[in-house]
């Protein structure tokens, strides 16, 4: 039936929670190229008959393609700006830097298109004040400067005022906020 995999390339974004990213359905994708391909093709044949031999009967099927191509359309660029707008906010979630798992989920133009957003975000907090801006800070009014933060796993030097070897540290906020983000220190709550 007509449509019917445009919408199951809609559906299957609508099964994952917000902020998942669903593996990238090249094959999907392609199928329904494919179809809209096939419906054009006809079309085309039928609209060259009805100019020729003036057969107004099949209009309505030439509609009917046409209108399934315009959905088509419409699903897959719902699919891709869905899924634009998931990747955009893993960059507010996880930083500049996303992990292996989400890439693996992204095709080669995703992630290219991820850069030039990291990129271009990366320039305009650099335009802000003289030297620049973090606005991925803060994504949530803090209730206090300082958070109590344990470290997870090794990830080389960080300058901190206090150099003791304890395992939990009390920190600036805003030098560890990205750190908790990427799961390398993790906010203990008392």
């Amino acid at each position: 039936m007509f449509c019917e995999k445009a919408i199951e390339l809609i559906r299957e974004l609508h099964r994952m929670s917000d902020g998942q990213l669903p593996a990238f359905n090249e094959d999907g994708l392609r199928q329904v190229l494919q179809e809209m391909q096939t419906l054009y093709e006809q079309n085309q044949r039928d609209v060259n008959e009805v100019k020729s031999a003036d057969r107004a009967d099949l209009m309505p099927s030439i509609k009917l393609r046409h209108c399934c191509l315009l959905r088509n359309q419409r699903c897959l660029t719902a699919y891709l700006y869905d899924r634009m707008l998931r990747i955009r906010a893993l960059r507010w979630e996880y930083g500049s830097v996303l992990p292996g798992s989400v890439q693996f989920h992204m095709c080669a133009e995703e992630l290219q298109w991820f850069s030039q957003y990291k990129k271009s975000l990366a320039s305009f907090m650099r335009s802000l004040r003289d030297g620049g801006l973090d606005i991925t800070q803060d994504m949530k009014p803090p209730k206090s400067l300082y958070i109590e933060v344990r470290c997870l796993k090794d990830h080389g030097e960080l300058e901190i005022d206090d150099p003791s070897l304890c395992p939990q540290h009390f920190l600036p906020r805003w030098k560890c906020e990205q750190l908790i983000r990427q799961g390398v220190l993790e906010h203990v709550v008392s």
